[in-house]
């Protein structure tokens, strides 16, 4: 045997690093409150251009906001230890209940009796308050993306002369903050999703004690 050989196989081989099967990888867990703050940020960016262009993508939107609601908030129901069947009849009903009114706002004469400004700011404002709804109720990490809905809505509904904008620029050293809608909104976005992201992992924390709890009962 050479002595290359003798060396090599004699070396020892590290174990691989066992990875943990209650916890699934953080880029995944933080990907839907990403998608939620950056498909806000766009829309709002688009809306202040072409406030009519964007009605149908606002309304696009809130069916994937449902969807990470339902998929996201099923961890919280866990923790309650809810039933999956009760928690899935909740969520239809709640966004349902949006998807509804929507409906009759545009075929009950609603959407022709207002402007496409208006318009746009009642759905923004109605898909922040069923998120907040959803934040209360079944997933707690909607609850700072609904005020950031919230925030964006108000500035759509007055561009000028913004009491917002205006206190945040007076608070930060901002100048000129009127003329910077969007560099503030995006850092807003980044504040609602830090906040959220702290929430997730206090929630994931929790997920991840039930779950080794529940497997050591099992054994």
């Amino acid at each position: 045997m050479s002595e290359a050989t003798a060396v090599s196989t004699s070396a020892p081989v590290k174990p691989k690093a066992k990875r943990n099967p209650y916890k699934s990888p953080f880029l995944l867990a933080i990907l839907p409150q990403v998608i939620l703050f950056v498909s806000a940020v766009v829309l709002f960016w688009l809306s202040q251009k072409d406030m009519a262009g964007t009605i149908g993508y606002w309304e696009y939107f809130i069916p994937v906001i449902a969807v990470i609601s339902l998929i996201s908030g099923w961890s919280q129901s866990y923790l309650s230890n809810e039933v999956w069947a009760w928690y899935l009849i909740r969520q239809l009903v709640h966004w349902g209940g949006l998807f509804a009114l929507l409906y009759a706002a545009n075929h009950l004469g609603l959407r022709e009796a207002v402007d496409d400004q208006q318009y746009t700011i009642l759905v923004i404002y109605l898909t922040a308050f069923t998120s907040l709804l959803a934040a209360i109720h079944v997933d707690f990490k909607l609850f700072f993306f609904s005020l950031f809905l919230v925030f964006c809505a108000y500035l759509l509904a007055a561009p000028a002369d913004n009491a917002m904008l205006l206190y945040i620029g007076d608070t930060f050293g901002i100048d000129g903050a009127q003329s910077k809608a969007l560099s503030i909104s995006i850092g807003v976005a980044m504040a609602g999703f830090v906040a959220s992201t702290f929430v997730l992992l206090s929630m994931r924390g929790a997920l991840i004690t039930k779950r080794i709890g529940a497997k050591r009962k099992e054994a």
